[in-house]
């Protein structure tokens, strides 16, 4: 895929309900990822977790633009 530098919210707007890969993340003083280069987005989780596996960035984030559900468990 394609890297292509965007902010927090052109990604939200961009990716509805998707799983999105950044490479050199920035962050703020509050360690709240501002932009980065998305270098893989899925509605698939393992897909790009998958990506991930096999590229092995030095400097990543994983964002979820959706509404993580109730029952869910999120390790960070």
């Amino acid at each position: 895929m394609i890297e292509v530098e965007m902010t927090v919210e052109e990604i939200e707007s961009e990716f509805d309900d998707e799983w999105v890969l950044l490479t050199d993340p920035e962050t703020d003083d509050g360690l709240h990822v501002i932009k980065g280069n998305v270098v893989c987005h899925s509605k698939d989780r393992d897909e790009v977790y998958r990506y991930l596996l096999a590229t092995r960035p030095v400097r990543y984030a994983m964002l979820f633009t959706g509404e993580i559900p109730d029952n869910t468990a999120v390790v960070l």
